[in-house]
């Protein structure tokens, strides 16, 4: 069972996180943080400050105020307990402050503790991506008229995802009340509307000539930002030191989802190439004028001016690629070329690579444990693509498909 600390445990979202862990079969409410103590109001001993707690726990998971950040994360610190901090409306100061803290203990921050709104983040990164300068984009939050901050943490979170795909290029513009000049294109408005009992909304509009897309999250209840808080629990209990974010938590089991294999490839081997960029341009631009798709490019560090390189080609231009290489050795004398046609590519992809460690140590445990070797190996940020021989290829996916659960 883990035992937790709700930090701002009288608040409306402390109640609510209070509520949601006693229906938890692993999780229980140890004790609670509040300056209000009501007395007879929880199930639970209830202290004013972390200071004052004597109940052990496991976690801390903090609902509270912005203001109460440096007393809690000196006294989460202290007691060398997780901490999940689910408050929003840091500054810039309290968000260096977290992050030197993290150096200490586990945190774990997130502005919205929905999954929902971080697939929506993340939908949002692609739609900017696809489509960039041609749209323009405006993020409208919706909270009920006792929420203080505005605008609120999700749709910052949400205008600093769609700014990452922008290189930090866009210009957050709060309302336009006031301004009489032309909305410019790299303006990401972000807007704020509070009434009534709204549990949250957003939408994220992109419009561009002729077309609008939009993407919308909404909130039907406070209970699904306690359910994200007491996944956050069970996520960062046996984390080291360090910062955390939904993103590592959503993509933990999802270190690799997808598996490929493909027999259609042969492997080709370049040997003492010339250290020179115009030779290296050469190679591939004469293999692009005949029309030969090369993928899974590889490069050694140089030695005594020399690289070696291998790449694949499809099957069916082997023939034009051991054409085309002929003719490059007769102006680069020292080049030696190997091609194998008895190779199969295995590719391996999953969200989770980008934020877990040890994924390729797994990928090459699992290949070592059943001998099979790797003849080339290629990665990117949630891919790892490699070259084995292709009578291996039973015995490498099955052994790949059981590390990782596929």
């Amino acid at each position: 069972m883990v035992r937790i600390i709700v930090h701002g445990c009288m608040g409306r979202m402390g109640r609510v996180l209070t509520a949601t862990a006693a229906a938890a079969a692993d999780i229980e409410v140890a004790a609670g943080i509040d300056l209000l103590q009501g007395e007879g109001a929880a199930d639970f001993p209830v202290f004013a400050s972390l200071d004052e707690c004597s109940t052990p726990a496991d976690v801390i998971v903090d609902f509270s105020s912005p203001k109460a950040l440096p007393s809690l994360l000196e006294g989460a610190a202290k007691k060398k307990l997780p901490l999940i901090i689910a408050t929003t409306g840091h500054t810039q100061e309290d968000k260096t402050l977290i992050a030197e803290t993290s150096g200490s203990l586990p945190i774990f921050v997130s502005a919205n503790m929905s999954l929902g709104v971080n697939l929506l983040s993340e939908l949002a990164q692609k739609a900017a991506t696809v489509l960039r300068e041609n749209f323009d984009i405006e993020i409208i939050e919706k909270h009920h008229n006792q929420k203080k901050d505005a605008p609120s943490g999700t749709a910052l979170l949400l205008a600093d995802a769609i700014n990452e795909v922008y290189l930090q290029g866009k210009h957050f513009v709060y309302g336009r009340h006031g301004r009489e000049e032309q909305r410019q294109g790299a303006d990401l408005g972000i807007h704020a509307i509070r009434g009534g009992t709204i549990v949250g909304e957003h939408e994220i509009v992109f419009a561009g000539k002729d077309e609008i897309v939009e993407l919308r999250h909404s909130a039907a209840s406070r209970q699904i930002f306690a359910l994200g808080a007491l996944e956050a629990v069970r996520y960062i209990m046996d984390k080291p030191p360090g910062l955390y974010s939904m993103k590592e938590m959503i993509t933990a089991a999802s270190a690799v989802t997808r598996l490929f294999v493909s027999n259609e490839e042969a492997l080709v081997s370049l040997y003492r190439i010339a250290l020179d960029p115009k030779s290296i341009t050469g190679i591939f631009e004469r293999l692009g004028k005949a029309d030969i798709n090369v993928d899974l490019i590889s490069q050694t560090a140089p030695v005594d001016g020399e690289v070696n390189m291998s790449f694949t080609v499809f099957k069916k231009d082997i023939v034009k690629t051991s054409e085309l290489v002929k003719t490059l050795q007769k102006s680069m004398k020292n080049l030696e070329v190997k091609i194998a046609d008895g190779i199969t590519k295995i590719a391996v992809e999953g969200p989770g690579m980008e934020t877990q460690s040890g994924v390729a140590a797994r990928v090459f445990g699992a290949l070592t444990e059943v001998n099979v070797t790797i003849q080339t190996v290629t990665t990117s940020e949630t891919k790892i693509a490699l070259i084995i021989p292709q009578t291996d290829e039973g015995k490498a996916v099955a052994a790949i498909k059981t590390t990782f659960g596929l």
